[in-house]
């Protein structure tokens, strides 16, 4: 386990605007940060970072946390792992205490795949650099044949793989690796006869994936042999740590020059990532040879809206090109085509040209993906009629996918002038696509980001709402329900005070004092472990600061548990309580104040809450007595019991002015 105190500086170190940065493209709004949530698809962005409470959450799917849990939740790593993540980032050496066994079983298969994936990286580099084959073969293909300097292969982290057939089997195994671990990340194959493992990526130049974070997933492999029976690629097979189609190679080293940029360049494999990246153009992706995917359009996004698609300059190329055009105008991408001169690809283009060529080249020859389809599409096309009117369906099938309005409306009129059709035919038969295609899903939407924006605003400070709260609790709410409210009250309005009257004296009774008080007085306990331990935290914190100071959310948002955390986080996140608004005050409209909202509340609240502990306790007693075995003693017993409850439960809804059934 890690200490305590380790954990405190992990928290003051990190700088959470700077480390979800890493992960998607924050814009800043006010105190705070907005982006589309890394969690679930959304258009608008209804993902905030608050920088000053150092929390994130997202008013589209509810999640939220802190800078250790949002690792948690993006890297699906443990709570102490996501720790070491941050600490490393920041130079913060973390050492454990002796693991339990509890510990030691939650240190899963995952991470053992990904230690096992760093370990085999290091290894290829190793063999690559010290080893005469790795020397002579490896780095000299490197080099020389793809012109990489010593600083580009040490970035990439470019490796070999002996050509004996186990040595890296063989090492993993005498480095305490497990076999499973070898064969589930794909490093390692197994004879069917003879049961022995050998290399996946024997006698082949190593090219590392690595995910959004850095942490490596897969391996790619190259062969340098011509012989045409063996494959030229070879790549780690699907794993719990590796899925092809939702990784994107290079963005690890991309990320911050495409938000630099705000736009991506998307490639085809590996060697057109390092070479573009050599000449100095570094917002640069591939799809590392496989077809483009939604998830892979999906993770770039988190970056920017605007993709420049780069293929070969053969037919086949420009043909893989349009395939994914549509693919990236349906997730509200805006994508713009280069074709390259057809004797070169990316790789021998970058090579060839210095960066300001290459730049040049994009900005000069780019054109949007209506231009390139049109020009395209029309030379094969011809004068033939039949075959233009299949262009303009092509065509009109793209402008389809475009989720914003006003650009496919910008997109009709161009196509209608491009290829001299009625743009009113156009508008009517993308309208009828549309309709087929989407259903109500636009409407949806719509009221999903009204909905979102409100409490987005909310939690900004951007809007004044009123909200009255006293229809937050309710006669019929369950015990749950009343103890999110009574922590609710306690973490946004703890160190506030509200007035009453006693006798002809206006005295002011602190919230949380009048919470706490009333808690320890019947010697009630919360029923969800979640919010007891936000409640004892906020009691112990409470009597360091002092009645009517307020405890700093990092102590509830940086807690160990990240149940805990998260439930704070909506807590600190939902709707605040009601402000009487200074316009109304000055048009002397008579409405209450927030000492009155407050002092209503919290008793009623508090009230509630009695009312329905004393119903658990009313029911176990007439549980009790249904039973036939009582003596009469204890019949009496009960009964008495009984009877003194609901008399104090009568007491309870006269004072709250409700009959509580």
């Amino acid at each position: 386990m890690i200490d305590r105190s380790t954990i405190d500086r992990i928290f003051a170190a990190a700088d959470i605007v700077e480390i979800i940065g890493d992960y998607v493209t924050l814009k800043r709004k006010g105190l705070n940060y907005q982006a589309c949530c890394p969690f679930h698809q959304e258009k608008t962005p209804s993902f905030v970072v608050s920088p000053s409470k150092g929390m994130f959450k997202c008013f589209g799917c509810g999640k939220g946390g802190n800078v250790v849990t949002f690792i948690m939740e993006h890297e699906s790593v443990s709570y102490p792992e996501a720790l070491k993540i941050v600490a490393k980032r920041y130079g913060i050496e973390v050492e454990e205490h002796q693991q339990t066994e509890e510990d030691v079983r939650r240190n899963n298969d995952r991470e053992s795949m990904f230690a096992l994936n760093g370990w085999a990286a290091e290894y290829f580099v190793k063999y690559l650099n010290n080893n005469p084959e790795g020397k002579s073969v490896g780095l000299s293909y490197f080099s020389q044949k793809r012109g990489f300097t010593d600083a580009t292969i040490r970035k990439f982290g470019l490796g070999f793989c002996s050509s004996s057939g186990d040595d890296l089997s063989s090492a993993a195994l005498a480095a305490g690796y497990k076999e499973e671990f070898l064969l589930s990340t794909g490093l390692s194959l197994k004879s069917e006869m003879s049961g022995r493992l050998r290399d996946r990526f024997r006698e082949r130049v190593i090219f590392p994936v690595h995910n959004i974070s850095g942490r490596v997933v897969a391996f790619g492999g190259r062969t340098l042999r011509t012989d045409k029976s063996v494959a030229k690629y070879q790549n780690s097979p699907e794993s719990e740590i590796y899925s092809k189609k939702r990784e994107l190679y290079g963005l690890y080293f991309s990320k911050r020059a495409i938000q630099q940029h705000d736009f991506a360049i998307m490639v085809e494999g590996y060697t057109d990532v390092i070479s573009m990246h050599q000449a100095g153009v570094e917002n640069v992706v591939a799809s590392s040879g496989t077809s483009l995917t939604t998830e892979q359009i999906q993770l770039l996004r988190r970056f920017t809206r605007n993709i420049t698609v780069i293929y070969d300059g053969d037919a086949a190329g420009i043909k893989a090109s349009l395939r994914g055009i549509d693919m990236i105008l349906k997730e509200g991408m805006n994508v713009r085509v280069v074709s390259l001169p057809a004797e070169h690809d990316p790789d021998s283009f970058a090579r060839s040209h210095t960066a300001e060529q290459v730049k040049q080249f994009i900005s000069e020859n780019e054109e949007d993906f209506l231009t390139f389809k049109a020009t395209l599409l029309s030379k094969e096309a011809g004068r033939d009629p039949i075959k233009r009117s299949e262009v303009v369906s092509d065509m009109v099938r793209s402008i389809v996918q475009i989720p914003d309005s006003i650009q496919r409306s910008v997109f009709i009129k161009e196509c209608s002038r491009i290829m001299d059709v009625d743009e009113n035919v156009l508008i009517a038969e993308v309208a009828r696509k549309r309709a087929s295609q989407s259903g109500d899903a636009e409407e949806q939407e719509f009221i999903r980001r009204q909905q979102t924006q409100l409490r987005r605003e909310e939690w900004q400070g951007g809007a004044n709402i009123e909200l009255d709260i006293n229809k937050s609790v309710t006669a019929g709410s369950s015990i749950e329900a009343l103890e999110y409210e009574l922590v609710k009250y306690l973490l946004k309005s703890g160190h506030k005070s509200f007035e009453v009257m006693e006798g002809r004296n206006i005295v002011e009774i602190n919230v949380a004092n009048e919470i706490l008080y009333n808690l320890e007085y019947d010697n009630m306990h919360f029923t969800n472990p979640v919010y007891e331990s936000l409640l004892e935290v906020y009691r112990q914190e409470w009597k360091k600061l002092g009645i009517g100071v307020e405890v700093p959310a990092q102590y509830f948002v940086n807690h160990s548990d990240p149940e805990v955390c998260n439930a704070a986080v909506d807590i600190l996140t939902s709707d605040d309580n009601y402000v009487p608004s200074e316009i109304w005050r000055q048009k002397d409209v008579h409405i209450e104040s927030e000492s009155d909202i407050l002092r209503a509340g919290v008793h009623k609240a508090i009230m509630l809450y009695r009312s329905k502990v004393l119903e658990k306790m009313i029911d176990t007693l007439r549980a009790r007595l249904d039973d036939s075995t009582l003596s009469e003693d204890e019949i009496l017993e009960y009964t008495r019991q009984l009877t003194k409850l609901n008399e104090i439960k009568l007491t309870l809804s006269k004072k709250s002015q409700r009959l509580i059934m």
